[in-house]
């Protein structure tokens, strides 16, 4: 070591803490004001009555950022359809808002007012300054979403990319459930993967212990040993998912299938009476995901 870089280290190293307090204040104040431009939340200007059922339908689907006649489309389904329609809570990924694209659309604002639901939208911090905002996760849901956090996902992919999370807690009768919509990274090695999904946990321990949840969301699992890392993961603190092995993605390369799991639902204290994967909605490359559920016994 150099006798520059030493003399360097002993200057931070006495430098008035007033100015590293500074720096710090300045680093939060810039954080809070990135997360509010990456963050909305709503409600519809007419909203749909819960039901009063026992059981509700939660559903999971990337949409890989649909708009125009898509989103037309995908909102006449989560209408109607007899798998994904009248959901009390959905998870989308790869939702888009204002973005070129997508014809400057605010998607997760149209589907809750088309749908007459509560949403929340969150997107993660951009790789550069002055860049359009990156395409983001939503939670749409009947009942009133609170206690709403944005949650970026730990391990960057490349070029700097982020990728982001969002859990809110709904209030069904007497009973509260902690929701997430997730979207993990790519490119980046299980471990890390790992890391981004444990970020969930992480936020749900400062929740009720024990309390019912769900996790949905695009966990791109698609390396070999991604399936067992990631049901030992979520087993091992207390979840169960309907899912098997069923694949949830297709895309055509040079007319050769591409066919992964990547998309999960996982639930704790609840019980599935039924799900399914819809292979009839091919709005995206992948496909959504819905399961039925009731308070476990």
């Amino acid at each position: 070591m150099c006798l520059a870089v030493i003399g360097l280290l002993v200057l931070v190293s006495i430098a008035p803490s007033q100015d590293k307090t500074s720096s710090n204040q300045r680093d939060r104040e810039a954080h809070a004001t990135e997360s509010s431009a990456l963050f909305e939340s709503g409600e519809a200007s007419k909203l749909r009555t819960p039901p009063s059922a026992d059981e509700f339908r939660v559903v999971s689907y990337n949409i890989r950022w649909r708009s125009g006649d898509d989103l037309r489309e995908l909102i006449q389904l989560f209408r109607g359809d007899a798998e994904i329609g009248n959901a009390t809570v959905i998870a989308l990924q790869e939702v888009d808002r204002n973005k070129k694209r997508s014809g400057k659309t605010n998607t997760a604002k149209l589907l809750a007012e088309e749908l007459g639901l509560y949403y929340a939208w969150a997107a993660p911090p951009t790789a550069k300054p002055n860049q359009e905002e990156e395409t983001g996760v939503t939670l749409l849901s009947i009942y009133p979403l609170t206690k709403i956090h944005r949650i970026v996902l730990p391990n960057e992919g490349p070029n700097h990319r982020r990728r982001v999370a969002l859990g809110a807690s709904i209030k069904m009768g007497n009973m509260e459930v902690r929701v997430y919509s997730a979207h993990a990274e790519t490119r980046i090695s299980m471990t890390k993967k790992l890391e981004q999904m444990n970020a969930l946990l992480l936020d749900l321990k400062q929740h009720a212990p024990n309390s019912p949840a769900v996790i949905m969301g695009d966990l791109n699992t698609w390396q070999a040993d991604a399936g067992r890392k990631t049901t030992k993961l979520f087993t091992d603190s207390g979840f169960v998912t309907p899912f098997g092995g069923q694949t949830t993605f297709l895309r055509k390369v040079f007319f050769v299938p591409i066919k992964l799991r990547l998309d999960w639902i996982w639930i704790r204290g609840l019980e599935a009476t039924g799900y399914g994967i819809d292979r009839e909605v091919t709005i995206s490359d992948h496909f959504p995901l819905w399961t039925i559920l009731k308070v476990a016994k």
